[in-house]
């Protein structure tokens, strides 16, 4: 099935992005950094590799969170648009082989690279939550609205609407 399930689950990807982006510890729910408190929260006791492996770990978090929304909600390896004009003048097979796997590479990447950019946004906008405001907002908000929202999609697909 084809397309992007952002259009078909709209409440699923709000509340998976933004359990992605507390999950990765970015602001407004980065509370083990809070650099306002302290330079770099708990990691201030590490200097050199181990303080750059910290580093490394958040943004691979970070990117495969990212992996995660393209494949779940951004259609994937899918282009909206078709590429029927790039393979035809050089008698490429666009559907198969290396062409089409390197070409759903590069698309996967861009849509994820993209999807970067609102972790970024948010931290530049947004002020850091304390622990009750992120504790409220995950278990009387995003938990209920997640069940409701996979009732909905189970009733949905139960009934075949």
């Amino acid at each position: 099935m084809g397309g992007w399930n952002l259009w078909r689950q709209p409440i699923g990807f709000i509340v998976f992005l933004i359990s992605s982006l507390a999950e990765c510890e970015r602001l407004p729910f980065d509370l083990p950094e809070a650099e306002e408190e302290l330079v770099a929260g708990y990691q201030t006791e590490y200097s050199g590799i181990k303080s750059g492996l910290f580093y490394v770990a958040s943004y691979l978090n970070l990117l495969v969170s990212s992996l995660f929304v393209t494949v779940l909600y951004l259609g994937g390896w899918n282009l909206s648009i078709p590429y029927i004009f790039i393979p035809e003048p050089f008698g490429i097979n666009k559907t198969g082989g290396v062409f089409g796997t390197t070409i759903g590479i590069f698309i996967t990447l861009a849509k994820a690279y993209l999807f970067l950019f609102i972790p970024i946004t948010t931290r530049w906008t947004l002020p850091r939550m304390r622990m009750d405001q992120l504790l409220n907002l995950g278990w009387k908000f995003l938990l209920p609205i997640s069940l409701g929202n996979l009732l909905l999609t189970t009733s949905s697909q139960l009934l075949s609407l």
